[in-house]
């Protein structure tokens, strides 16, 4: 499929050019927000006795990120293509190395969570303009490139999270314990703002668009009214609130889809236009982006209880396991471009059959080696897996956004983000909870691992097939 070529947005009289320095700038941007996501991970058990916690308020330590983030990056998309790319990357960035460190300072799981939401929010503000500005500066061939490299940086931050998180708990760098783990965003994002002063060009979109008040507190009400409940539902016994709130859900979200097009209909400016959803690229390639990191994010959440409450591994050790999976993601994202240049969608279905393959290996492991399982005996798996979702989530990028017209960038990436958000978070707390149920029942570890691969290794199949009806993603 090939990217239409359009006027450009941004304000100047000739094309703004993104350079190399510039184009590290931004990915450096795109890794913070989703290694943030999953750092916390490996540190839950560590924050929960230094702070004395509740399981809930450890739960909200990851939601309240996850829901600020996902509800807030369609917003984020619009006030960048109103008030400028760069001046919101710069804005977003530095909010987040703001509330890292007061993460990192908090005192009581109170602050810590508030701060949490406000990183999350900070996140919103910044990833969409990553997309939107390289959406305004770059095309043909060398955009896709890019989206490629782009699509890589977050599929390995979500793996370097968690990795990063177990080496900084297990330094216990000068008695701090967990709070490394956030407080190492400030040195990381100050560096960021010099670079971003210093290296982006300023992009907008040449008509911006205002803001919508009530499609954004629909879009709000709709996310927030699923994934309270689908977090937090189990941990507390499923109250009468939670199903009123999964109950409000579809009336959420009919209502925004009403409200949206009633504004577009108008002229007026929809927070989503959906004229974005009629785009065969957008449309075809969010019904496969969605089961796809729904299921990456429940694997990597399953992959880390196991690690830790199967194996009793340390977090340095269950940080460590995962490098398999970040060397072969690494490995075949950096190829994925000029593959997809050559072979189009075969290369997507080809992904999810390996990703398919190396789940199957995983649950072949936990059946032979129960209870003697080792990281040795998850490797072969972990490392086929990895490669597998390292050929598909760099072209998902590259096909959803292919037919997005430049006036849009923002939206069309905030629409692709959120969806990206939405469906990690959605896989973490839907497979997680029913490892957590499946463990503590008379499945036991063994087979709640077992059932939790094998419905991802279900979600990779149904990909390839789906894959191999999408038209070609080709610049």
């Amino acid at each position: 499929m090939t990217a239409t070529a359009l006027p450009t947005t941004a304000t100047r009289t000739s094309a703004p050019v993104l350079t190399r320095a510039g184009l590290m700038t931004v990915l450096l941007g795109a890794a913070l927000a989703p290694i943030d996501l999953f750092i916390v991970n490996v540190a839950l058990p560590t924050i929960g006795a230094d702070l004395h916690t509740t399981t809930a308020a450890l739960e909200w330590i990851v939601a309240g990120y996850g829901i600020a983030f996902a509800v807030l990056l369609v917003l984020g998309g619009r006030l960048g293509d109103a008030f400028g790319h760069r001046r919101l990357f710069i804005a977003g960035l530095a909010s987040f190395t703001l509330t890292s460190l007061i993460c990192g300072l908090a005192p009581n799981a109170t602050v810590l969570v508030l701060a949490r939401i406000a990183q999350g929010a900070a996140a919103a503000l910044m990833v969409p303009q990553v997309l939107s500005i390289v959406q305004a500066t770059t095309s043909g061939e060398r955009r896709a490139r890019v989206l490629g490299y782009y699509g890589a940086t977050g599929g390995i931050s979500m793996v370097i999270g968690q990795l990063l998180g177990g080496v900084l708990v297990s330094a216990n760098l000068a008695g701090a314990g967990w709070r490394p783990i956030f407080l190492v965003n400030v040195p990381i994002g100050l560096l960021g703002l010099v670079l971003a002063n210093r290296t982006l060009p300023e992009t907008r979109a040449s008509n911006p668009r205002g803001t919508d008040g009530w499609g954004t507190a629909l879009l709000g009400v709709t996310m927030l009214a699923l994934l309270i409940p689908v977090m937090e539902g189990r941990a507390l016994g499923w109250p009468v609130w939670c199903w009123v709130l999964l109950a409000v859900f579809p009336l959420a979200a009919v209502a925004f889809v009403v409200v949206e097009r009633r504004m577009e209909a108008r002229g007026g400016t929809p927070l989503l236009p959906t004229s974005l959803a009629r785009l065969p690229s957008m449309r075809h390639g969010l019904a496969i982006a969605v089961p796809f990191f729904a299921g990456f994010g429940g694997f990597m959440f399953v992959y880390a209880l196991t690690l830790q409450d199967g194996l009793h591994l340390g977090p340095l050790a269950a940080g460590l396991a995962l490098t398999p999976m970040a060397v072969a993601y690494l490995a075949t994202t950096l190829l994925s471009s000029g593959l997809v240049a050559r072979f189009g969608r075969r290369v997507m279905v080809a992904g999810a059959a390996i990703q398919l393959l190396g789940l199957l290996l995983l649950i072949g492991a936990v059946l032979l080696e129960w209870p003697h399982l080792t990281v040795l005996s998850l490797a072969p798996g972990t490392l086929v897996a990895g490669a597998g979702q390292g050929l598909v989530a760099p072209t998902l990028f590259r096909l959803v956004l292919s037919q997005v017209p430049r006036e849009s960038a923002g939206a069309g990436s905030g629409v692709m983000v959120t969806a990206q958000q939405t469906s990690l978070a959605l896989g973490v707390a839907t497979l997680g909870s029913l490892f957590a149920a499946l463990s503590a029942g008379t499945l036991g570890f063994q087979g709640a691992v077992v059932t939790t691969t094998a419905i991802q290794a279900a979600l990779a199949a149904c990909i390839a097939i789906g894959a191999a009806r999408l038209t070609d993603p080709r610049a």
